[in-house]
């Protein structure tokens, strides 16, 4: 153990080290006219305190950062403090961005405890109002930008105060219409964005139009990396800020995403040119998946995509280099070119993917989505990804792979996160849309004719209105590859999960049954059936999607329910199915929702002896045909979930529980069920809390789905009942007068009303 005498000297230096400091934030150091015995006094103490020379460097290169200084000297100055930083940033990004500190990374500490982050942004000021052309002016403020990026990296301190300089925020986006110090000026500006905690208004950057109309097309996949920061919600690590409570009253105070869109929307060009980059071929080149497989070492230091982008901006620097003097010996003239594997090209291309696709994604769910929709029509979009799809490399996840968020940032490589963006934007485009029949070639779309007229019933509009021209060439149709695609999957594959909602997608709003039948054909029920209970899948959201998925599949489909007995075609086999949808019914609740509405359907069709056949056949209707049965789900249902937890993924439960009732309703049994759950309390021995708890979900309800900004065909197209019913019913249920026997009040004891009534008081 060192003694105390042993650790005196340590403590007196930093403590002269401290003192050295405050007279230097006191303006004693820094600033003009400053005696020169300061940089004696810096000279003095830099050698035991390890500083490197840096807080001379900053002293001087602050006296000469002024509209009359010698630039070619400020050059010098920041390429020396650069080189002191570059190499930290790197050991940072190597060794899994550890946090900085003074013992860490001591250069760019003292860099940013001596305040050269504001020393470093004023001759990139100055530069720019001299609006030097010269070749300095560049390379001046190209060095200024990589040493704030170098302090960005290692201190997150640091980021944080750049970013809430909205000036300078946007001086960066002028300084992205200079080619020369774009990629720099991007890649700080992704950095800073990342750590901003108020989106960027695009309509505040200065001629916009004009400056993404300048981009190449390189230029601006990196900015649809920056657009992709900017909306990209962080993760607040609060549950409460994904209930629709909050989401509601967010929507209501921030129009950021409607202005956003209408700012891309606007700029001429900006979604054909998206439409290419996004459909552009990656390289064709022998052995491409071999060649990815041999990046995986450096995977891991390479997840900042702004360090590919230097290099292979490098290499292409290096071969217009040897094209301008093609007497040099290759080895000279561009010794990185031919070092870069093509593996590197290859992951780069898709780097610039994943940002094009998730810009896409959320312009198609944005209000302007019929506009999106037409012109990635126009501009062949779909076709463009099907001729891709091949070149995509399917390869065996393991289970630990995390499931993605709406959130797209993630620390998984560029492969996993291209074909997850992929599956997220045909999601996107598909649902609820006439334009999903651009995923068939034209052979798909006559079987789909044929379907119709076989049974007898008229072709889907949409279908019939489809332009031909733009639909997908080749054997497969992009639906048809997914599908394909989907049956190969291992069962705990993170991929699966999107795979299921991209095909749901196809199938979700009017139930059509040619979609069904086309897709039954293809084994896709008996494949949903292995997975639920053959395959041994434990992960909740898979399953939840291929729920999802069967129900779409199921609804109102007399062949459907026939193939389902089929598979499950034993006690044994039911009760695993039972087992898995009563194990979860926030995941399992639409698949709940579609049996009991096909069976409502079914039970009013028994003159045709099909339809009776099927209903005393099949082990899933015989199941919910019980009223116990029934009422069952609808206790969980009511029980599971209360105002303040209702978020996207559970209110499906509150619309499954409508369901129940509405179709009681029209049977004239709503009294019944009512007073079942007024039994269920007395019998648990909470009276009140149910009935109470259903009243304050309906009268949210009331305020989430009748907003004018809510879309509410999606509720009719699914159930088949006119959303006037919905309302009319739920008013019924809301109604004051407590001799109705179908208001939720007269179930309810006098002592026992209102309880949890503040809950919806927000």
């Amino acid at each position: 153990m060192a003694s105390a005498e042993g650790l005196e000297p340590s403590r007196t230096r930093k403590n002269s080290n401290k003192n050295i400091i405050a007279r230097i934030r006191h303006g004693h150091i820094t600033g003009r006219g400053i005696c020169r015995g300061t940089e004696a006094l810096l000279k003095e103490r830099d050698h035991k305190a390890q500083w490197h020379g840096i807080p001379v460097l900053l002293r001087r290169l602050y006296d000469k950062s002024h509209l009359n200084s010698d630039l070619s000297q400020i050059y010098f100055i920041i390429k020396e403090v650069s080189s002191f930083l570059s190499m930290e940033a790197m050991s940072f990004v190597t060794e899994d961005r550890k946090p900085a500190q003074e013992s860490t990374y001591p250069n760019t500490y003292t860099f940013d405890l001596f305040g050269g982050v504001d020393v470093s942004l004023q001759p990139v000021d100055t530069v720019t109002i001299i609006l030097l052309s010269h070749q300095l002016s560049d390379d001046l403020v190209k060095d200024c930008l990589s040493v704030l990026y170098n302090c960005c990296i290692c201190m997150e301190g640091v980021t944080k105060s750049l970013a809430s300089r909205d000036d300078f925020v946007m001086f960066l986006f002028t300084l992205m219409s200079n080619k020369k110090t774009f990629l720099q000026t991007a890649t700080l500006i992704e950095d800073i964005l990342g750590v901003r905690k108020e989106m960027i208004q695009l309509e505040d950057i200065p001629n916009l139009p004009s400056l993404v109309q300048s981009f190449n097309q390189q230029q601006l996949a990196n900015f649809c990396r920056i657009l992709s920061v900017t909306i990209s919600e962080p993760d607040m690590g609060n549950d409460d800020k994904n209930t629709l409570l909050a989401k509601n009253a967010q929507q209501r105070a921030n129009p950021f995403v409607v202005k956003f869109n209408l700012a891309l929307l606007n700029i001429p060009g900006f979604i054909e040119r998206l439409c290419k980059l996004a459909t552009r071929k990656v390289s064709e080149a022998s052995g491409a998946s071999s060649l990815l497989l041999e990046l995986q070492d450096w995977y891991t230091w390479l997840d900042n995509a702004p360090v590919l982008d230097a290099l292979m901006q490098m290499a292409a620097e290096d071969a217009e280099h040897k094209a301008q003097n093609p007497h040099e010996s290759s080895l000279a003239a561009s010794p990185l070119r031919h070092r870069l594997p093509q593996s590197m090209k290859i992951v780069h291309e898709i780097m610039f993917k994943v940002e094009v696709l998730y810009v896409l994604c959320v312009l198609l769910v944005g209000r302007q989505r019929n506009q999106v929709h037409r012109m990635l029509a126009e501009f062949k979009l779909i076709p463009g990804l099907n001729n891709l799809f091949d070149k995509l490399i399917w390869r065996k996840q393991t289970s630990t792979h995390v499931l993605h968020s709406q959130n797209q940032n993630c620390d998984c490589s560029p492969e996993i996160s291209f074909k997850i963006q992929f599956l997220r934007l045909l999601q996107s485009f598909s649902d609820h849309h006439e334009n999903k029949y651009l995923l068939l070639n034209a052979q798909e779309l006559n079987e789909l004719s044929a379907i119709s007229l076989k049974a007898n019933i008229p072709e889907v509009e949409a279908l019939v209105n489809t332009d031909r021209n733009l639909i997908c060439d080749g054997k497969k149709g992009l639906l048809t590859r997914l599908i394909s695609v989907m049956k190969k999957e291992p069962p705990d594959s993170s991929f699966r999960f999107w795979q299921a909602r991209a095909v749901e997608s196809f199938l979700r709003g009017t139930t059509s049954y040619a979609d069904q039948v086309f897709l039954l054909k293809r084994g896709l029920l008996e494949h949903i059936l292995f997975c639920i209970i053959d395959s041994g899948c434990k992960s909740r959201d898979v399953l939840q999607s291929y729920f999802d998925l069967l129900g779409e599949l199921m609804k109102f489909n007399m062949d459907a329910f026939k193939k389902f007995n089929r598979y499950v075609n034993s006690d044994e086999k039911f009760q695993t199915f039972m087992t898995q949808i009563n194990s979860s019914l926030v995941d399992s609740n639409m698949l709940v929702r579609c049996i009991i509405l096909s069976l409502d359907r079914f039970e009013g069709q028994t003159e045709d002896m099909r339809v009776v056949e099927v209903l005393s056949e099949c082990r899933l209707l015989s199941y919910m045909a019980r009223v116990e049965n029934r009422l069952t789900f609808l206790f969980r249902l009511v029980n599971i979930i209360n105002v303040q937890t209702l978020t996207q993924e559970n209110v499906s439960c509150l619309n499954t529980s409508l369901v129940v009732l509405m179709l009681a309703r029209r049977r004239g049994t709503l009294p019944f069920y009512l007073n079942a759950l007024r039994e269920k309390e007395y019998a648990e021995k909470y009276p009140g809390c149910l009935l109470n708890n259903f009243h304050n979900l309906l009268r949210f309800w009331q305020r989430h789905y009748l907003n004018k900004d809510k879309d509410s065909t999606c509720l009719e197209n699914s159930s088949c009942i006119p959303f006037t019913y919905w309302k009319e019913t739920v008013s019924v249920l809301l109604g004051s007068d407590r001799t109705s026997l179908c208001a939720i009040a007269s179930y309810i004891d006098e002592a026992y009303m209102d309880l949890g009534k503040d809950f919806l008081e927000v």
